[in-house]
């Protein structure tokens, strides 16, 4: 069982091939000759048996020809009944190379697929590759070198083309996978393989769409936990709707989504080929970012001052020599160097001197990267200084890239800086962008660790009442919530607003006026008009009664003429902000396809088109989230102390993203929606108008199904009293549980961990730990038992400290109806009833997801494992595949 599902297919003991009649090429396909012959050169070492479709013979001795992997090139009339043969050979799984295979025959080749249990790659794709094995299921080309990277490509013209780069470019695999339109094992699937293979380190991925955002997201997500990813992805230009009712709607683009989206994911987008493989590079390396501030070492201010450029481009930071390293470092170097911005050593600098300087850098809290730059000079060997500098890596735990300018020259320097495992470049702007994916990385990283639940720790909003009036704006067959409904739900979610009355006339428009105060601002109210001012709908600073009247009128006829199919409620009337120094920003929700609702940010007022300054993230959202929403929008910098005006509390504003959040996840009605402008003064944030668009929610079949990340399952938090007096917390695992975790781990017994592990480890190695504590909630839960001990300290008060003393854990099985589960105790706690508590919860959990079978292995030493699942039900039973465990099963 800890073998992953997809082994048969990519790490198979044994391939049958189908790709017609042995011998008689004229019968064969192109891909089926070609796959033929790569297979047979490829030295795979298990038994590989070629099958005609057509063959005469019994069952029993089809049997024979039993294996791991069907692999089948044959003319699309021919592919169904070669997978009914795979599947009555019991192959667990099939690869179906081929083109122009059309939707409806793929699906009815994925049902005999699913009828046998098999496992289907393809149809529509070339194949895979997994170099180490030395199996060439593929007609991409030869078997490409062996490396620690795999490829995942979702275009077979361009799988061809980067394994013919790869090859003259010395660029190793471990996997290369060609995935296809209307492939069964699609993108999210591979990506999980790909997480728990040992010979991958770091992944490409080429895409070009996506149907499943949860699912891939999901896989995305735990893959980029443990290795870095990097994705080019095909289509880059902004769609925005031609049907959009709000500002939102209108500006924000699929490829914006698509960015937040990997953000979340803790993945890395890469915009050209080029910048694909050298991204890869420097995320594999030993170094671990912790920063974009980025140290320039040159022998040449005109490189070092391109990479500043294209440094300041990129939004990355320069860092600047401390007064302490610069008075440490000058006397080791000549006399011309200037330590000033960059570290320019001068032409004189020699091998010493950018030895010095590096490890200058690598010793300065203020530098998280470093960039050497040499440029040929006549007196100085590239290769001495190339031979410098990998000595003076070895000591070094930042990122450190390197650029060799000129070709000849330096050729021989290049290959040494290669040898050792350093990026090296051509360009300094190719450097700085290497760079760029690395700090993109590092921030992404940390995006991916926020695990934000569904409510926020503030006021609890009026659910109930948002939901009945969204039900009755519905039920009279209406999308657009006019602006009195749209404050309505705002002030559901405490969201701060401003008074706002409708007049249905003149006379109503001038009293509502005089008892709010003047100046007032008077806005069409109108369902069909989602921006008033392009129909001159709005007037701000009206200061008397005499033109709250004029201009009432004026705007009714002036709507009327210009939208006279427009439904018109009235004018509200609002009384003007008052905020002398308010800065006016706008927060939006639009609904993407495929990742669902999206929360933007960015400068409001009636030109936030034009201005074009926004940032959009996936909900839901948490305080980190929302700060890093806020801090990628330029005009968040008026923030501060701007033109004479005091600084405004960013707080404000994350609150309100906060309280949309919220509404987000509570609300899958939402579809469109616009607070703008939002004014933020020193005294906080008001929202002055909002637009809102609903539509019935599509049938959910859990709580959060219209969201792309699901939030932290607050709801299964529970408190459980302890035989001997005090309390533990049950609840869904955090990814900051891992240090706790690692304790819990190291205390258990010897017993204890073998019995949990099968092994003899004594810790959890840190991709253990990634990928036990930040887990998907759709397709897994582990729940955490939490005791809270009181130690008392010297001076008599007590300390208070969390322990993990439970862990119960279920992996929902690929067919989604069952799941399999793991259970470990503290060696303390035992005998408590914490294991029965830990087991019952978790069966509730999978239950409610809606799986049907729970099942675990269990050893036969551990007889208080066994003794504890014939007490909770199970059904415990022989496991055939090796005698040493027992099978323990339930129905949900």
């Amino acid at each position: 069982m800890d073998k992953h599902y997809l082994t048969p297919l990519f790490s198979p003991t044994s391939i049958v091939v189908f790709a017609g009649k042995a011998g008689e090429a004229d019968s064969q396909s192109r891909y089926g000759r070609g796959v033929s012959a790569l297979i047979r050169e490829s030295g795979f070492a298990g038994p590989v048996t070629f099958l005609d479709v057509s063959m005469s013979g019994t069952l029993g001795e089809l049997a024979h020809s039993r294996a791991d992997l069907a692999v089948i090139a044959l003319p699309e009339e021919e592919l169904p009944s070669a997978l009914e043969v795979a599947g009555r050979i019991q192959c667990q799984a099939a690869l179906i190379i081929s083109s122009g295979v059309d939707e409806a025959h793929a699906k009815a080749l994925h049902a005999i697929a699913r009828k046998h249990g098999i496992h289907l790659l393809g149809p529509n794709c070339l194949g895979y590759q997994r170099p180490r094995l030395k199996i060439n299921a593929s007609v991409a080309g030869p078997l490409a070198r062996e490396g620690s990277l795999a490829l995942v490509s979702q275009s077979g013209a361009l799988t061809c083309s980067i394994l013919d780069w790869a090859s003259k470019n010395a660029v190793g695999f471990s996997t290369v996978v060609s995935l296809g339109p209307n492939s069964a094992v699609d993108l999210a699937q591979t990506l999980d393989f790909l997480a728990t293979d040992p010979a991958t380190q770091s992944i490409v991925i080429y895409m070009e769409g996506i149907t499943d955002a949860r699912r891939f997201l999901s896989a995305l997500r735990a893959t980029a936990n443990t290795k870095p990813v990097v994705v080019l992805k095909a289509g880059r230009k902004a769609a925005g709707s031609q049907v959009a009712l709000t500002h939102s709607g209108n500006i924000i683009g699929s490829d914006e989504v698509f960015d937040a989206a990997l953000r979340r994911a803790g993945a890395v987008r890469v915009k050209s080929f080029a910048q694909l493989f050298s991204a890869a590079k420097c995320l594999a390396s030993r170094y671990r970012p912790v920063g974009s501030r980025l140290a320039i070492v040159t022998n040449g201010g005109g490189p070092g001052v391109l990479a500043v450029d294209w440094l300041t481009e990129l939004g990355l930071a320069l860092a600047r020599p401390s007064p302490d390293m610069t008075a440490a470092l000058l006397p080791q170097l000549p006399p011309l160097a200037v330590l000033a911005n960059l570290l320019d050593l001068s032409e004189e600098a020699g091998p010493e001197h950018y030895r010095a300087a590096i490890a200058a850098c690598a010793g300065d809290a203020q530098v998280d990267g470093i960039l050497v730059i040499y440029s040929p000079r006549l007196d100085v060997d590239p290769a001495a200084v190339a031979e410098a500098l990998v000595l003076a890596s070895a000591n070094i735990g930042k990122p450190l890239l390197t650029c060799w300018m000129g070709d000849e020259t330096v050729a021989g320097a290049r290959e040494i800086i290669n040898s050792a495992g350093i990026a090296t470049f051509r360009s300094p702007e190719a450097a700085v962008d290497a760079f760029g994916n690395i700090a993109s990385f590092y921030e992404n990283q940390q995006l991916l660790q926020q695990t934000p639940p569904p409510l926020s720790q503030l006021a609890k909003p009026d659910l109930a009442g948002a939901h009945i009036l969204i039900e009755s704006v519905l039920t009279e067959r209406r999308k657009v919530l006019t602006e009195m409904e749209s404050k309505a739900l705002l002030a559901a979610f405490h969201i701060p607003i401003t008074q706002t009355i409708l007049a249905h006339n003149a006379n109503e428009a001038m009293l509502i006026a005089s008892q709010l105060g003047y100046p007032v601002a008077l806005k069409i109210d109108s369902p069909d008009i989602p921006h008033k001012s392009d129909v001159q709908g709005v007037v701000l600073n009206v200061l008397n009664a005499t033109s709250v009247r004029d201009i009432y009128n004026d705007m009714m006829a002036s709507v009327r003429r210009l939208r006279p199919e427009a439904q018109i409620n009235g004018v509200t009337i609002q009384k003007m902000s008052g905020k002398k120094y308010g800065r006016e920003f706008y927060i939006g929700m639009v609904t993407d396809q495929p990742f669902g609702p999206v929360i933007t940010f960015g400068a409001g007022g009636t030109m936030i088109e034009l201005i074009n300054d926004r940032a959009v993230e996936l909900p839901p959202l948490n305080q980190f989230l929302s700060q890093r929403l806020i801090q990628r929008v330029r005009s968040a910098e008026t923030l501060g102390e701007w033109r004479g005006a005091p600084a405004a509390p960013q707080e404000a504003i994350e609150h309100i993203l906060l309280r949309v959040s919220e509404m987000v996840c509570a609300l899958p009605q939402l579809r469109e929606m616009d607070i703008n402008p939002l004014i933020v003064d020193e005294t906080g944030a008001l929202a002055v108008d909002a637009r809102i668009v609903i539509d019935n929610a599509q049938p959910l079949l859990h709580r959060y199904d219209h969201l792309a990340i699901l939030p932290y399952p607050s709801n299964y938090t529970q408190e459980w009293p302890m035989p001997g007096g005090g309390q533990y917390i049950l609840r869904p695992v955090q990814p900051d549980d891992a240090d706790m975790l690692q304790s819990f781990v190291r205390k258990l017994s010897d017993q204890s961990r073998y019995y949990r592990f099968v092994s003899s480890l004594r810790e959890l190695s840190v991709p253990m730990l990634a990928r036990y504590t930040l887990i998907d909630y759709d397709r897994e839960m582990a729940l955490v038992a939490v005791y809270k001990e009181r130690t008392p300290g010297t001076d008599g008060e007590f300390t208070e400290t969390e322990r993990m003393i439970g862990v119960s854990r279920y992996i929902a099985n690929p067919d989604l109806t069952s799941c399999e589960f793991s259970l470990v105790v503290d060696d303390e706690f035992n005998g408590q009833g914490l294991g029965s508590r830990l087991m019952l919860s978790i069966m509730d959990v999978a239950r409610h997801k809606g799986l049907s079978e729970i099942d675990g292995l269990v050893l036969v030493k551990n007889a208080g494992m066994l003794k504890l699942m014939k007490n909770l039900g199970f059904q415990i039973q022989i496991y055939v595949d090796d005698p040493d465990f027992k099978l323990c099963s339930k129905t949900l």
